[in-house]
């Protein structure tokens, strides 16, 4: 990459974290990507997160109305998209306004100046234009460059309306951070050229500003530094960039194959759970089937329908739909039946926040249904992880004839990071126990039990000797209605016992890196990464902290109370107001220390290194 006459000096580091922010209009989102993919065929390990209003056009102009994507690279293991940002980059002045507090002392402020004009700083109740302030450029690197001005240069003769050339100016920005990084500009023309494909005047375009941006940065003299990160290492196999909901969508699909059975993902649009139905339509040509309905309770009841008919039922939703889909799922737990339900947590109450994430549902997920009826709770703790609890959800499922719950939320969902495409030969097996046509009918009861898992026998409808009748109504071990005290409580301890013995059937809870000590740090979901980076970084300061992560809810895993006890403090941080650690200190009588928040962001390392430090301390 050649200087041009200025003074340019490159600089190695390790790492950096870069957000872009504007308008939700301003293809925020979309360079965003694009910066992650170019960065991770670069070699670099990378993490995202997307922030986004809830609303499809939000007020323009206005801090609501603030769209930002993040990306945290480097050359080493990345936990999370990152805490305090090395480069902000704002596309007007609601995105500063809403993003500044998170721009790291020293940090590079890179502002579209053309924006800052008057009607769009008193939208945001500036009476002066901010970048102005001495104090401002005391504290942060202020680039401001004609963004929107030079990108309507560039395309003065494209025959553009001026609405489409306004659309580029988020490429000029992407040019100029791909200038700052040492990224290959290549990449991104040739994926333009691929995406507008049927309109090349539009990939001309933008690529014409892409260039015009990186070139930017390459002669003016207020770009001096350029930034090299080396590759980092990773594990020998091939690699793709991956969400949270595309992995689930592809667990969901492998789930389907592993077992042999055909499954049908019935679905109705909500956020942050659209993708997966999105996601999962696109394997059609595999056993999987979709189908939106018209309502959330449509969805959990198709579901239902499609395991009772011997496939393997399965829906998703985020919080307010999984209130609705609650009925329907206590009948599956009565019937028994085979049910994979994937909650994308979201901020709440009600239609709360849509957008923003927290971990409010667990206990929604273990009691949220009327009289006794338990299930198994799967929680996936980053977005390549979501494959492979959409596996262990459906195994349980399949295995012990239940509704198992799945957990993600809106930052795994959305969220994204470098996946190891696993080999299928190294994939579990997912066993079922469907009766097969002349199969003996001697002895058989619709609710008879297996001695090591405790689940009925799975008949479908229409084998020959096997019809039955299950339903919401009690019934005793041969399908008859039955509402005897004696039988009612037998089969409810039954259900019970049935979730219960799954725990011998999971891993055991390990703590990292020791397996005692002075502080565990105990997680669950999302909160994974965080925790981790926050436990490393307070062990290279000496304190003696270590960290586990639940990935089984319910039950929990058999040696939870032992490695719990082999602890002098225990922490747990949620985003919610300590429903884990609720559960902890009733099950176990362990005196958990909170910490709990719902700001419906994901919790930043810092505040959680300087947590885990002042309770050691206390």
């Amino acid at each position: 990459m050649a200087d041009s006459t200025h003074n340019k000096t490159h600089e190695k580091i390790h790492g950096a974290t870069v957000r872009f922010t504007g308008d939700s209009g301003d293809g925020m989102q979309l360079v965003g990507a694009q910066f992650t993919q170019v960065t991770g065929l670069a070699g670099n390990d990378v993490m995202t997160f997307p922030d986004f209003p809830a609303e499809i056009r939000a007020p323009q102009g206005t801090t609501a109305g603030v769209s930002g994507f993040q990306v945290h690279f480097g050359d080493h293991r990345i936990y999370t998209p990152g805490d305090k940002v090395d480069v902000l980059v704002a596309m007007n002045p609601a995105a500063f306004k809403a993003n500044l507090k998170d721009l790291r002392m020293g940090g590079v402020l890179l502002a579209n100046i053309d924006e800052f004009d008057q009607k769009n700083l008193e939208k945001v109740d500036f009476t002066a234009n901010p970048l102005d302030e001495d104090a401002l450029k005391e504290k942060y690197r202020l680039i401001t460059a004609p963004i929107t001005t030079l990108t309507r240069t560039a395309l003065a003769d494209s025959g553009l309306s001026s609405k489409e050339i306004d659309r580029c100016k988020n490429f000029f920005a992407l040019g100029l951070t791909y200038w700052m990084y040492q990224r290959d500009i290549e990449k991104t023309k040739k994926w333009l050229e691929t995406q507008f494909a049927k309109k090349p005047h539009l990939a001309q375009a933008n690529i014409k500003v892409l260039e015009t941006g990186y070139h930017f940065a390459e002669t003016t003299e207020v770009f001096d530094v350029a930034y090299e990160i080396t590759k980092a290492e990773f594990a020998a196999g091939t690699y793709r960039n991956i969400t949270g909901n595309s992995a689930l969508a592809l667990g969901l699909v492998a789930a389907t194959e592993l077992s042999g059975l055909e499954a049908l993902y019935a679905g109705y649009p909500i956020t942050p759970a659209s993708d997966i139905l999105h996601e999962v339509a696109k394997y059609k040509n595999y056993n999987i089937r979709t189908f939106q309905t018209e309502d959330e309770i449509a969805a959990a009841c198709a579901a239902i329908g499609a395991s009772y008919g011997g496939a393997l039922g399965i829906t998703a939703s985020s919080g307010p739909g999984i209130a609705l889909k609650s009925e329907a799922i206590n009948l599956a737990v009565m019937t028994e039946l085979p049910l994979v339900v994937i909650d994308v947590q979201r901020a709440g109450p009600s239609t709360g926040m849509p957008t923003k994430n927290e971990q409010t549902d667990l206990l929604m997920a273990l009691y949220g249904r009327n009289g006794e009826s338990p299930v198994p709770v799967v929680a996936a703790s980053t977005p390549a992880d979501c494959f492979d609890a959409a596996i262990e959800a459906s195994r349980l499922a399949l295995k012990f004839m239940t509704p198992v719950f799945l957990l993600s939320d809106a930052y795994i969902a959305n969220s994204s990071e470098p996946w190891k495409i696993p080999l299928v030969e190294n994939l579990p097996e997912i066993e079922t126990d469907r009766i097969k046509a002349g199969e003996s009918r001697d002895g058989y009861k619709v609710y008879a039990r297996a001695v090591d898992t405790l689940a009925r026998r799975w008949p479908i409808p229409g084998t020959p000797g096997f019809e039955h009748r299950i339903g919401g109504i009690e019934k005793d071990e041969n399908g008859n209605i039955n509402y005897d005290p004696e039988n009612h409580d037998k089969m409810v301890r039954l259900r019970q016992a049935k979730i219960d013995k799954i725990a011998d059937f999971i891993p055991e809870l390990e703590a990292y890196p020791d397996k005692k000590g002075g502080l565990l740090v105990l997680g669950w979901g999302s909160t994974y990464g965080s925790i981790r980076e926050a436990v490393l970084r307070a062990r290279k300061l000496g304190y003696s902290v270590s960290h586990a992560h639940l990935k089984h809810l319910n039950p929990f895993p058999k040696n939870i109370e032992a490695v719990l006890k082999s602890f002098d403090k225990v922490l747990i941080p949620e985003l919610n107001m300590g429903q884990l650690a609720l559960i902890i200190r009733g099950k176990y009588l362990i005196p958990a220390h909170q910490y709990n928040k719902v700001r419906g962001r994901p919790f930043g390392i810092e505040e959680l290194e300087h947590v885990i430090v002042d309770l050691i301390k206390q």
